[in-house]
């Protein structure tokens, strides 16, 4: 399959050139989550840009409102936000007594927020970039399945900024503003803050409250760039984000009619601050980015759904989790310039090393636990890496990469439960490229790693509480190409995932005395995953007036010989949150000099929510619109999302019942429903 892939992609590249001119009015777009910052069309691997147009029109405040775009990208909720992310079916579900331990990578800016995306809002943001794969040579452990990256404005030396507002429906609104200008002829700035309140969709009848389920986000950043010489640049960036939402999303019926007496709360507090110095020296380029966060989270639910004295045979539980953690990175790299290449100027080189430190404090109050829940983890990490870029001939090139990383993990918690474990993990890329004036074709083989882990809950048999290491080898075969005089592009990647020891997520239903159920999270291995299929991303300007885009991922995702918590083996079963297929496709008109227009429509297959049971989110299609006025700085949009008011479910379980009407007997699937339709207006000016 891999050679036949190989084959189509040559064939398709050299059809592109026949078919491209040159020409000089190209978008380029640069992607910033590699080494050197590289053309989207020409980095070889499987790559999304989500510009900030595309986040405009699709008013798009979190990264869950513009995930459906990418091929392949799927994500869970469980809490206020989409926050667990997975690519190429690969990532968590959620996160409760366990330490976090990540398969996609979340970056904003150079700040490392994996397993803690409740801060992806998207406001005065550049792009968003999704890398699909293994990263381990630039991101490590974290990005196993691959990585998403938000690029926020950059302070400058041009004077620029805006206001938006925005209103809708379920007492709705954002006011934010954004402002970078310079100071002197070296030191620029940007500022940028933003509020954003929804009540949600959620209405308790018990409570008689339509804002349980609210969402209140507030983003904020400075950012300072400092040029003292013309070979050494200081960007200093201070980030603060406070989410304070709610979360009341289940009901025994599953309506969004909720019962709950002590809804829940999915809370995020960060303050982060990073410098990154850059110095060019006449052999290498220096980077050094320091980064250090503070993030205080709370995460609770009601657990019963109801309220005391809904039913004689009712139980009242709140679960609530606090977590504080406390990240510092250092990343230094050296990279060559044009006189330190190597092999006569055809090779260069890069060295980086890598050290994270993060240590993360837990306090537990359940209802049903003998007392407060505490425990304490740490994690220490030190990499090194490198990365050879070798032009062998004008149009073909070859990049080799190699990242070890040593992990050091300590954990204790009240129980008495203790744990260390020293792990060296190694990971790395081959990648071959070949490149012409109007396209590229690339054959890659990367190897992932995600670090090993254990289950803390107490009930977790000794046999279950540790868990091994997981790696992932992608065998990929990728094409991009402009076509059409470069009114149109298509990028397509074929890929093969070979994981072993596969890292699966399961959980174990124990009945109380009362006969209701409680749940533990148990991760365990599976011997093997294989994970295969592609992606399709293409776009065509068919006149100066109409802009058609489609994106398209194609998935098999399955794992065999796993032992479940209740004792079953499977021999072979599907991946959750794995849909076969995910589809993006839309239009952009312009109507008339200030008038625009736009519709698009996200689609998935069906797919399981957990490994650890059977049932499933249905198949669904969801389409957004918006028609924009343009008079001179000034931009208004009307929209709607979800404009059929489609039901579809953004977590959902299944196993047990929670209905003391039922006795606690048959089991029933639960889920989480997605918004429903929402008709808004966002005003925007520019100067």
């Amino acid at each position: 399959m891999k050679f036949c892939s190989t084959l189509l992609a040559l064939s398709i590249a050299s059809s592109f050139a026949s078919y491209a001119e040159e020409s000089t009015d190209i978008e380029r777009i640069t992607v910033s989550s590699d080494f050197r910052q590289q053309e989207l069309m020409f980095i070889p691997a499987s790559a999304t840009i989500l510009s900030d147009t595309q986040i405009e029109s699709r008013q798009a405040q979190h990264l869950e409102d513009i995930l459906n775009v990418g091929a392949n990208i799927n994500f869970a909720s469980g809490a206020s936000r989409g926050r667990f992310i997975q690519i190429r079916g690969i990532g968590e579900r959620s996160q409760f007594s366990e330490p976090s331990n990540p398969s996609v990578g979340f970056l904003v800016d150079d700040f490392d927020f994996s397993g803690i995306a409740g801060v992806g809002t998207l406001f005065d943001v550049e792009q968003v970039e999704i890398l699909r794969g293994p990263q381990a040579t630039e991101f490590g452990a974290s990005a196993m399945a691959g990585v998403i990256k938000v690029k926020t404005v950059d302070a400058g030396p041009e004077q620029s900024g805006k206001l938006s507002f925005s209103l809708a429906e379920q007492n709705t609104w954002s006011l934010g503003g954004a402002y970078g200008n310079a100071i002197t002829d070296n030191l620029f700035y940007r500022v940028a803050v933003q509020q954003f309140k929804s009540d949600g969709f959620v209405e308790n009848t018990f409570l008689n409250r339509d804002d349980t389920d609210n969402l209140d986000e507030f983003t904020s950043r400075v950012k300072l760039k400092y040029l003292p010489t013309d070979w050494l640049t200081f960007d200093l960036n201070y980030q603060y984000f406070d989410i304070d939402n709610g979360y009341d999303a289940f009901s025994l019926e599953n309506t969004r009619e909720s019962r709950a007496d002590e809804p829940g709360f999915d809370r995020q507090e960060t303050h982060a601050l990073g410098l990154k110095t850059e110095i060019n020296t006449e052999l290498t380029d220096v980077f050094i980015i320091l980064s250090q966060s503070d993030s205080d989270m709370g995460y609770s639910y009601d657990e019963d759904w109801t309220y005391v004295g809904f039913h004689p045979d009712e139980y009242s539980s709140v679960d609530s989790y606090f977590r504080e953690r406390d990240t510092d990175n250092i990343d230094i790299r050296l990279l060559s310039n044009d006189n330190s290449t190597l092999f006569n100027g055809t090779t260069q080189w890069l060295f980086g090393l890598y050290s994270k430190s993060m240590d993360e404090s837990l306090l537990r109050q359940y209802t049903y636990a003998d007392g407060d829940f505490t425990s304490q983890y740490q994690q220490d990490n030190v990499a090194v890496y490198s990365q050879v870029d070798t032009q062998l001939t004008d149009t073909l090139s070859l990049r080799l990469g190699l990242r070890a990383d040593r992990f050091e993990i300590d954990y204790r918690d009240i129980s008495g439960f203790s744990q260390s474990n020293d792990k060296t993990l190694v990971g790395g890329k081959a990648v071959l490229d070949y490149s012409i004036d109007s396209a590229s074709v690339y054959a890659s083989v990367s190897r992932g790693y995600k670090a090993a882990g254990f289950n803390p809950n107490e009930r977790v048999s000794e046999q279950r509480r540790i868990y091994q290491p997981e790696y992932n080898w992608n065998y990929e075969v990728g094409v991009k190409g402009n076509l059409i005089n470069y009114d149109a592009f298509i990028r397509m990647a074929v890929f093969y995932m070979d994981r072993e020891d596969t890292q699966v997520n399961d959980y174990d239903v124990q009945t109380r005395a009362d006969g209701s159920a409680t749940f533990i999270d148990i991760i365990g291995n599976a011997d093997t995953g294989t994970n295969w299929g592609y992606e399709l991303e293409t776009g065509w300007q068919a006149n100066d007036s109409i802009y058609l885009h489609a994106n398209f991922g194609w998935l098999d995702a399955t794992f065999e010989d796993y032992t479940l918590a209740d004792g079953s083996v499977v021999d072979k079963q599907d991946q959750a949150q794995a849909p076969n297929y995910t589809f993006n496709i839309g239009a952009n008109v312009q109507l008339s000099e200030q008038i625009s227009w736009s519709i698009d429509a996200d689609g998935k297959d069906e797919y399981r929510f957990s490994d650890g049971h059977d049932e499933k989110s249905p198949s669904y299609v969801l389409v957004n619109t918006a028609v924009r006025f343009d008079v001179q700085d000034w931009s208004c949009s009307v929209w709607v999302k979800n404009v059929f008011d489609r039901t579809y479910y953004v977590r959902g379980f299944g196993g047990f019942n929670n209905d003391p009407r039922e006795g606690y007997a048959t089991p029933e699937p639960y889920y989480q429903l997605g918004d429903g339709r929402q008709v808004g207006i966002s005003a925007q000016y520019s100067f």
